[in-house]
């Protein structure tokens, strides 16, 4: 997905983002803090911080948070939810996921949370964490999760790449600039590849109004229709969604993997690289 694009998309939205309630405050926030285990003197990096909600949650366990993103507005937000916390050790940096602007070995902790999502070159984006972590330091990672047996187990094999395939083309009809969400096994598989040891998997569920959903990347309103026709029909995306009515609106079951990994302690980064 083009920078261009990403930057259009979240510009227009970095307010819908910044009030959010699962961006804010759910349940993956608090988790990853609990299963990360800040240190009072670490220095943290946040890759695709949107409107701060990370940065802004680990802030007070460490020395320093660095919230990273492609988008001004988003940025703008993060430092408007620093100064209402009253968290000076925030500071912001414009950056792509793929390419990080900072040196090798100069965080302990990187944090990416309900983005990755978005990223064209996942691959990229996992060597640049690898490459500016400190031998021994802890990525710490959320995101949304396609359908796989883990989540939706009454799905054969077929139906489940079928279903992974409608979600993201769900996903992507709402927001243009989704790129592709993965399964727990694929973001398993890659953040191994990319020479990291996984130390703690679990899978969350994220329960979402689909009126919240829409509204959060500003859906247009001849759109919302072609969506919840889609959530009616589709099989897989019923299975996986579990769509449920809720006072007039759709209660939807999204996903999320909380997933904490560790930089091989010893590690010469740039023979990986």
């Amino acid at each position: 997905m083009s920078k261009s694009l990403v930057q259009r998309q979240f510009g227009a939205n970095a307010a819908n983002y910044a009030s959010s309630e699962v961006h804010a405050s759910g349940a993956s926030l608090k988790r990853l803090i609990e299963l990360a285990r800040p240190r009072a003197d670490w220095q943290v990096l946040d890759i695709a911080t949107g409107a701060g909600h990370t940065a802004a949650a680990f802030a007070p366990h460490v020395a320093r948070v660095v919230a990273t993103d492609v988008t001004e507005e988003m940025l703008a937000e993060a430092r408007l939810l620093a100064e209402r916390k009253g968290l000076a050790n925030i500071e912001t940096a414009p950056a792509e996921a793929e390419h990080l602007p900072f040196a090798d070995a100069s965080f302990n902790l990187v944090t990416c949370r309900i983005a990755a999502h978005h990223f064209d070159n996942v691959a990229a984006f996992l060597a640049e964490v690898r490459r500016v972590l400190e031998p021994a330091g802890v990525f710490a990672f959320v995101d949304n999760l396609a359908p796989d047996k883990v989540t939706t187990p009454e799905l054969s094999e077929a139906e489940l790449l079928a279903a992974a395939d409608a979600y993201n083309a769900f996903e992507k009809l709402r927001d243009p600039s989704h790129a592709r969400a993965l399964t727990a096994t694929e973001w398993a598989e890659r953040v191994r590849s990319a020479g990291f040891v996984i130390e703690h998997e679990e899978v969350l569920a994220k329960p979402m109004l689909f009126s919240a959903w829409c509204r959060n990347t500003s859906v247009p309103a001849a759109t919302v229709p072609e969506l919840a026709a889609r959530l009616r029909k589709d099989h897989g995306l019923r299975a996986f969604l579990k769509p449920q009515p809720a006072g007039g609106d759709v209660l939807m079951q999204l996903r999320e993997l909380v997933l904490i990994a560790r930089k091989p302690r010893g590690e010469d980064t740039a023979s990986r690289g």
